[in-house]
């Protein structure tokens, strides 16, 4: 008895490491938010059944820029395959990410989390960091920064669980 609960304290020590701080593959629930964004609200538990693509971003930071031209991609590339893209401003004041917006529009949904909430919840350490969760609501993956090389690294996992749920929806 005392080393199954050892063992069962190891994986979740183990997978909150992994939550925390790694861009390798695990599963964990999605920690659930409730943004308002510039349309509607955005309530993750809506988004249940769909692969969804979370990203932190700010109007300040140059990466977010490159981002936003590829999630706008992924957004056009996999929308009609169950695929959506959230992405959290974490400005204290939204009158800059709505700036930024015009500048470099987005053609997937937009949540505001001025006190950076959800961010604590995800263990945001950088700019952008991105997480993917699976149609149960899983995080698989997660992504700080945003460099030239994580484009195509991101669109193969994200091929990979639409391939998966094609899969199994048969």
């Amino acid at each position: 008895m005392l080393a199954n609960l050892f063992k069962f304290t190891a994986v979740i020590l183990l997978s909150i490491v992994g939550f925390l701080g790694s861009s390798n593959a695990y599963s964990v629930e999605a920690p659930d938010f409730k943004l308002q964004g510039p349309q509607k609200q955005i309530n993750l538990k809506d988004y249940r059944g769909q692969i969804v693509y979370i990203d932190f971003w700010a109007s300040w930071c140059q990466p977010c820029r490159k981002s936003f031209a590829w999630m706008n991609k992924m957004q056009s590339l996999y929308g009609e395959e169950g695929f959506t893209i959230i992405a959290i401003n974490l400005d204290e004041d939204t009158a800059k990410a709505d700036k930024f917006l015009k500048k470099i529009p987005a053609n997937f949904d937009i949540a505001y989390d001025p006190r950076g909430r959800t961010a604590q919840s995800y263990s945001v350490k950088a700019m952008p960091s991105s997480y993917l969760i699976n149609k149960r609501g899983e995080v698989v993956h997660a992504n700080r920064g945003f460099r030239g090389n994580d484009e195509d690294k991101l669109e193969t996992k994200i091929r990979g669980l639409i391939r998966q749920s094609t899969v199994a929806s048969r």
